[in-house]
């Protein structure tokens, strides 16, 4: 009897498992956000659902996916891995996607000569405009005019650049504090990993410091669905 009880718990397990295992690989991942580069969409503190179906899941150990439900499209939230730290996971918003021109002018991003309808955009720092030389070493290549040699990007003028195939341009909604494609480039779309489903968990870290931990919890958050 001892022997079956224990064969029948030990099956339960191993099925509990396997079951996680595709769930977590092909359907819901957890995320938090650890920065303040997607405010106000996402505060520092909001633990995320993604959905890892919407793209095509990877198949656990395979390397391989399963078909996309559909491509990425502009202005979608994206949970990603890293392009230059292995194993971090990043969240940020497409907004340019394999053929598109983009440019930005003074803070305003342009798309295929249009301005681009961000209404989720937050402006801070609005009077630093810095320059960096990871932004010119990238784009130099593809840009869309101008001379190449006399090409000085910064944070809130550069372009025009075409994003490349199979691949996407994204930006932190935190305009002037996100570290993101300006400066180390297209977004390859093997890369994408889903997209955010709600706001299951949300607390303010500092505000639980000074008051009791249940204080600190956003109530109002609770469940919410980012756009």
């Amino acid at each position: 009897m001892s022997k079956r009880w224990a064969l029948e718990w030990g099956k339960a397990i191993v099925l509990a498992l396997v079951l996680w295992i595709l769930i977590r690989s092909m359907l819901l991942q957890a995320f938090r956000i650890p920065s303040s580069s997607m405010e106000n969409t996402f505060l520092v503190g909001d633990f995320l659902f993604v959905n890892k179906a919407v793209y095509g899941a990877e198949i656990p150990f395979t390397g391989h996916r399963l078909p996309a439900i559909r491509e990425p499209r502009h202005n979608d939230l994206i949970v990603f891995d890293s392009p230059e730290t292995p194993g971090l996971h990043v969240i940020k918003r497409v907004v340019g996607i394999p053929g598109d021109t983009l440019v930005m002018v003074d803070n305003r991003l342009w798309r295929n000569g249009y301005a681009a309808d961000e209404p989720f955009v937050l402006l801070t720092n609005d009077h630093v405009d810095p320059t960096d030389p990871r932004m010119r070493d990238w784009q130099q290549c593809c840009l869309a005019g101008g001379d190449p040699d006399s090409y000085r990007p910064s944070l809130k003028n550069w372009g025009p650049i075409v994003v490349s195939k199979d691949s996407v341009f994204v930006m932190g909604d935190n305009r002037n504090n996100s570290y993101d494609s300006r400066y180390w480039g297209f977004l390859g779309r093997d890369r994408i990993a889903g997209q955010p489903l709600f706001v299951y968990f949300s607390f303010d870290k500092a505000r639980g410091r000074l008051l009791s931990p249940f204080s600190a919890i956003r109530w109002s958050r609770l469940f919410s669905v980012p756009r």
